[in-house]
């Protein structure tokens, strides 16, 4: 199984992982699946990660996501709100349904610097995006 295919498959999932203070140990295949190894600050963003691959293939035959509870790390900031993208969505659709304005777009691309690089950047259905107050 080609790493960069699958990997790019379950790119939601390791956004997810990474935007909710998880630690990743492993992403890489093993035995024939993408293994994503990693730590999660408590259960619910444990539970937020499994959600995102559910969404992505219900069977997730070709992953393998071990996730166990370090309470060690920190846990995501209350605040920050994740939205999943879907079909049809574009940043100012986005930035319209949930800060109330289309035009506050740039706060989105500000609130995600690793994802967004300007108005241009293309998004995809499964994206998950950091939306600001």
């Amino acid at each position: 199984m080609e790493l960069e295919v699958v990997k790019a498959k379950y790119q939601a999932v390791i956004d997810k992982a990474k935007g909710r203070n998880c630690k990743l140990h492993n992403v890489h295949i093993e035995n024939d699946k993408l293994l994503i190894k990693g730590d999660a600050p408590n259960e619910d963003v444990k539970n937020e990660v499994w959600n995102v691959a559910k969404e992505i293939d219900p069977v997730h035959a070709d992953l393998t996501l071990d996730i166990s509870i370090d309470s060690s790390l920190p846990a995501p900031a209350p605040d920050a709100k994740q939205y999943t993208v879907v079909a049809g969505d574009s940043l100012w659709k986005i930035a319209q349904n949930q800060l109330g304005n289309g035009a506050r777009y740039p706060e989105i691309i500000a609130a995600n610097p690793g994802k967004l690089k300007d108005e241009k950047t293309v998004i995809h259905p499964g994206d998950v995006l950091v939306i600001p107050n």
